[in-house]
């Protein structure tokens, strides 16, 4: 009874399950191939589209495996991904063969472009140990790759983990066991400029020192640089219970935080500055959205996905509004990846228990089995899409083909919603 439930929920959307511009961009051809994960991607004002992703030698999540190497690879279109040129490496694990910790393996890439500059911010986990077995003097490296030209080469890695964990040595829950960046997109200020770029966010997993798994905000004013906490280390913004994490930027400037819970559906929680400048102000409740207020639906998995908030006008009334979209394995367990919708129109609309209910719909992207998933408007307007799919070998291993697509907002809405061209991005 529930699953169908879940399938009247989810309504398909679209008449076909995918876009003119769907490409294998990184493709796991067979079980016993090395195995991609993990998609991250950027979109650029001129149209490029850089994705990255994992490379999995060691066929397991950084540093599970002793010295397994992991690689990030890179991929980049020029043309909003209607094209794609050849797959080049970012970074190459050293797997036993590694001088030191660090280069072990590279793996969880989150990545960023300035909107100006077109400058790439690349940050990933690194090293020898997993997530879960990490201690305050032994854990994964927070290490950082540039690109000043699109995606063709990088800088790094330089290991930025002693700055980052030394932010949380002196928290009342505890210095900090393990942390690593959430994978896929950084979210850049549309409203927040400190010198030369506009303001960056990201979302952590942290294991405190209590044991308990927290997410927090980070941000930067000086282009990944330097990183501070946000609300500072006290009041996480998923105090308990958290997992990977998205987060973007509301309207009024506030930060939205939504996480992976291992119970169904999402984690929400908003930080209201009280002065934005000096990134000062408060976090909220969280909020648990899911069947119990016409949430977020996710049928026996616990799945990373992607936030994007895009300017749009309600077609039945011309009203202008924000379209918010969370992308999520619908289930049951890791399948039917799916970009679910609700519009908003009020500030009234803009609290953890208002963004947690109602979502009005779904745009089904896949049948099959599919995972992590990450979205980015590009210059066209679109919604660029990668997600992890089970092409080649739908019921058995560990990687994923990962896929790219690119939707209109009609074709995720049912031609609910369009875009609002007038609205400054």
């Amino acid at each position: 009874m529930r699953l169908l439930t879940s399938i009247l929920t989810l309504t398909l959307l679209s008449l076909t399950l995918s876009g003119q511009e769907r490409s294998e961009t990184f493709i796991s051809p067979s079980d016993t191939a090395v195995h991609y994960r993990i998609p991250a991607m950027a979109a650029l004002e001129d149209g490029t589209v850089v994705a990255v992703a994992d490379y999995r030698f060691s066929r397991n999540d950084i540093g599970v495996i002793k010295d397994g190497r992991v690689d990030l690879r890179a991929r980049t279109s020029r043309d909003n991904g209607c094209t794609w040129e050849a797959i080049t490496t970012v970074v190459e694990g050293k797997g036993k063969d590694s001088p030191d910790f660090m280069n072990v393996g590279f793996g969880d890439p989150s990545i960023v472009a300035d909107r100006k500059s077109g400058r790439l911010l690349l940050m990933c986990a690194a090293g020898n140990i997993s997530f879960i077995d990490g201690t305050p003097d032994c854990h994964l490296r927070l290490t950082r790759f540039y690109s000043d030209d699109k995606g063709r080469t990088w800088t790094g890695p330089d290991d930025i983990s002693e700055e980052v964990f030394g932010l949380f040595e002196n928290s009342v829950h505890g210095a900090a066991k393990s942390m690593f960046f959430t994978s896929g997109r950084i979210v850049q200020s549309r409203y927040v400029k400190a010198g030369k770029y506009h303001r960056l966010y990201c979302a952590v997993l942290q294991i405190a020192g209590n044991g308990q798994w927290m997410n927090y905000v980070l941000y930067s004013d000086d282009f990944g640089g330097s990183w501070k906490v946000l609300g500072g280390t006290e009041v996480p913004a998923i105090p308990h219970d958290a997992n990977e994490a998205k987060v973007e930027e509301l309207p009024t400037g506030d930060i939205l935080i939504s996480s992976r819970t291992d119970a169904e559906g999402r984690m929400f929680n908003i930080f209201t500055f009280s002065n934005i400048k000096k990134a000062e102000g408060t976090w909220s409740q969280m909020a648990h959205s899911s069947w119990h207020n016409k949430g977020i639906i996710t049928i026996g998995n616990s799945c990373n996905g992607e936030m994007l908030m895009v300017p749009v006008i309600r077609k039945e009334d011309g009203h202008r509004m924000m379209l918010l979209m969370q992308s999520a394995p619908a289930g049951p367990r890791r399948s039917n990846v799916s970009i679910y919708y609700k519009g908003l129109e009020l500030k009234k609309d803009y609290t953890p228990e208002e963004i947690a209910c109602d979502w009005e719909g779904a745009y089904l992207a896949t049948k099959i089995g599919s995972a992590y998933s990450v979205m980015a408007q590009l210059s066209n307007g679109k919604v660029g899409f990668m997600y992890e799919e089970k092409t080649y070998y739908p019921t058995s291993g560990a990687g994923y083909t990962i896929v790219y697509d690119a939707y209109t907002i009609e074709e995720i809405t049912d031609g609910k919603y369009t875009l609002n061209l007038k609205h400054k991005r």
